[in-house]
């Protein structure tokens, strides 16, 4: 009798952002088969997915080549099993935040639905990568990790605005070469009056100072509340040379902003008497925002026209926060209006809002910790998934183009 085995390639072990190849071999020929992939997040919350697929005449399964046949998934889809993990219980997000412990996901391989294991394999997916400096930072007003990767640099340097703490991402682009300062917009139970620009200038100024950074202006990374910060930086902070933007606002949203002790920015308020309530207990927050072009609200529009940095404004038109392409849209025309040509501009039509680094589980709903209620983000699960391995490249190519280290500019800095 044959083994049956379930291979991951090119190895078992990987990192978060790289796709692995799951193959099945030792079935009999047509042989139908459920296959199984499981993880545990952070907070304990176990998530689960699966998919029946029939093995060749040669008794071989491969994910790259074969179509499921039914379960979370339908089709050729080779990440399948990781995009579909889902949890048991309605609006729940999957954490996996901390950069040093890794993403483990169980495939096993079963005799049709509820049959036994037949044979299963661990995937290992790292979010560091060997020789990546990780040192938490408290200095001032900064709370966040800085990563650094081996070698002597110099490095380009990033500050990733993540609107809570997250690692997840800032430790992956370290992986691909850059110095990257993880940054949450909220620090614990956010206080809800006003944001700092300064808090967020001190990050600049230190990632500008770390001995490794090439002596170019630094990049800035966001999405959500964290991208409008993000204008702002380029707007008022010197030393802002790229901006990524993710389906955020082009205004101040919800809360006023200040720089050195002055209001420069009003709130843009939102109205809750327009959420959307839905069968699933989520609602849909996308048309409670008021509308940033009226006369009343403009002062708290982010004077990005300002600005002598580039930008990668990223739009998904399935996102249910807000209307992130009506956002994009209109800081593209005002940037056109202004002669100005430092932009580009891409928009996912069936993706939701939150994008992230590929290959994690595709998040439906979950709590929206500043609203206080579960919410539906949007996208189509197998669309927005695409969206997020095209937008991981597109992101470092654009960080590439514009904070370009020149090697004999390294500052010496004692």
């Amino acid at each position: 009798m044959k083994t049956i085995s379930l291979t991951l390639l090119p190895s078992a072990r990987c990192l978060f952002d790289e796709p692995v190849q799951v193959k099945v071999a030792g079935l009999r020929s047509n042989q139908l088969v459920t296959l199984r992939a499981r993880s545990t997040d952070e907070r304990g919350v176990v998530f689960n997915s699966s998919a029946s697929y029939r093995a060749d005449g040669s008794g071989e399964i491969d994910l790259n080549r074969d179509a499921s046949l039914s379960g979370s998934y339908v089709g050729v889809e080779p990440m399948g099993l990781l995009r579909s993990l889902k949890a048991d219980t309605s609006h729940k997000y999957f954490y996996k935040d901390k950069a040093l412990e890794p993403f483990m996901v169980n495939f096993s391989v079963h005799e049709e639905e509820e049959g036994g294991i037949l044979a299963e394999a661990t995937n290992e997916r790292r979010l560091i990568g060997d020789g990546v400096m990780r040192v938490p930072v408290e200095v001032g007003n900064i709370q966040g990790v800085l990563f650094t990767p081996p070698g002597e640099g110099p490095f380009p340097a990033v500050l990733d605005l993540g609107t809570l703490m997250s690692e997840k991402r800032a430790s992956l682009l370290a992986n691909k070469g850059f110095i990257v300062l993880a940054l949450p917009i909220f620090i614990g139970k956010p206080k809800l009056e006003r944001m700092n620009l300064d808090d967020f200038e001190e990050a600049v100024k230190f990632l500008q100072n770390q001995p490794k950074v090439g002596s170019k202006g630094v990049g800035v990374i966001s999405q959500s509340k964290g991208a409008d910060i993000a204008l702002s930086l380029a707007a008022f902070v010197p030393g802002v040379e790229a901006v990524v933007w993710i389906n955020g606002c082009s205004a101040s949203a919800v809360l006023p902003l200040y720089y050195k002790n002055r209001q420069i920015l009003s709130a843009l308020k939102f109205d809750m008497n327009k959420v959307i309530s839905t069968q699933s207990g989520a609602f849909i927050i996308k048309y409670a925002m008021h509308d940033s072009l009226k006369e009343e609200n403009k002062a708290s529009l982010v004077p990005i026209e300002r600005a002598s940095g580039q930008f990668l404004f990223v739009a998904s038109e399935d996102d249910f926060n807000w209307d992130s392409k009506a956002y994009m849209d209109e800081m593209v025309d005002r940037l056109k209006r202004h002669g100005k040509e430092n932009f580009e501009s891409v928009s996912y039509p069936e993706a939701g809002h939150y994008l992230e680094p590929p290959f994690g589980p595709y998040c439906h709903s979950s709590f929206h910790g500043f609203v206080g209620i579960p919410v539906l983000w949007g996208g189509e699960p197998r669309a927005h998934a695409a969206a997020e391995v095209h937008l991981w490249s597109k992101i470092q190519e654009f960080f590439r183009t514009h904070l370009d280290c020149d090697k004999t500019e390294t500052k010496s800095k004692l």
